[in-house]
């Protein structure tokens, strides 16, 4: 069946309301050919990279996809688990999760489907499976709980391309995003007491977020303001005091300037600091994937060891703890309200 036209197809339109949960994506496999594919429709979108066209796929195509799959599969390598990716199997596990939890508050009125913006399971077959179901109402949650344009523009973008292709449109709405929802910063604060108890509390915990290009902030993207509100709004429910938290932003790429502070700097000067104990927790990743587990708990961890530093440990980030998903559902049921 070709989904680009549903001119002949009799549309079942029924009272379910579908649950779009979106996250970013992942190669199919920890290999050069693999995470070129992924790469070059990641690194293609003009929401992640805003260079004039020509000249980025210029530099994407002769340089970045020539070089940069290699490097990025040994990474990946390094996280890849015997059923897949860390972030594509934890997501099933967050989708499935959710969907046993709204069944239990309202047994057959949502159905929730798994995407991803870039890769499998894709956006446009997420879309077409809530159509099967008879949905006539859809509800976009994307795992970012920080707005960028980068990330939930971007899911909106092909939301709507694919939908343009649809006769018939369902009812939308949209998660732009959550940065300091109660439920979010409780399931954040719970997890670091949890992990506290387990380990001990560290002298300094770092709430490490993705970056962006500085300029997209100085263009307006609200992102860096929404992950200090996050990094305050759980030092605060923590009850720490300005010396034991901070923040910073990691994964940064190219020679242009990135918002800052960087996360990598930070953890080599609190290592030449001497300091004894830090915790890392990535906020801005609702689901472990390449950045948390092999950059911040790998990568960044040599630095702050080589540099002197002490005890490191990183704080994995909610996945599909009960905790968590339960956050999803009362999200979700409270966006649906009046459905």
């Amino acid at each position: 069946m070709n989904y680009k036209d549903h001119s002949d197809q009799k549309i079942v339109a029924g009272n379910k309301i579908g649950i779009l949960l979106t996250n970013l994506g992942t190669p199919d496999a920890p290999t050069p050919s693999a995470v070129r594919r992924y790469l070059a429709e990641f690194l293609s979108d003009s929401r992640v990279v805003e260079t004039p066209r020509v000249i980025w796929m210029f530099i994407l195509h002769g340089i970045i996809l020539r070089t940069r799959p290699k490097r990025s599969a040994a990474a990946y390598a390094e996280v890849w688990e015997e059923d897949g990716s860390p972030l594509l199997s934890i997501s099933k596990q967050q989708s499935g999760s959710l969907q046993l939890v709204l069944d239990e508050l309202a047994s057959d009125r949502y159905q929730v489907v798994l995407a991803m913006r870039y890769g499998t399971p894709s956006i446009s077959n997420g879309l077409e499976l809530l159509r099967q179901g008879g949905c006539s109402r859809i509800l976009v949650l994307p795992l970012y709980p920080q707005y960028s344009a980068t990330t939930s523009a971007s899911t909106f973008d092909a939301v709507s391309r694919e939908l343009q292709s649809w006769r018939w449109l369902p009812d939308l709405r949209f998660i732009t995003h959550y940065p300091t929802y109660p439920p979010y910063i409780q399931a954040l604060a719970s997890s670091i007491r949890d992990f506290w108890d387990q380990h001990g509390k560290a002298d300094k915990l770092l709430l490490s977020f993705h970056g962006i290009p500085q300029s997209y902030a100085d263009s307006g993207d609200p992102y860096p303001e929404e992950c200090r509100a996050t990094a305050e709004a759980v030092a605060e429910t923590l009850g720490l005091n300005e010396t034991e938290w901070t923040f910073a932003f990691q994964s940064r790429m190219g020679k242009k300037p990135w918002i800052k502070p960087y996360t990598d700097v930070v953890l080599q000067e609190f290592g030449q600091q001497g300091l004894e104990s830090i915790n890392v927790i990535c906020p801005g990743f609702p689901t472990d994937c390449l950045e948390t587990l092999e950059e911040i708990a790998i990568e960044n961890q040599s630095y702050f060891h080589e540099a002197g530093g002490g005890e490191y440990r990183y704080i994995p980030s909610l996945n599909a703890s009960k905790i968590h998903i339960e956050m999803l559902a009362e999200l979700v049921t409270e966006q649906t309200l009046g459905w």
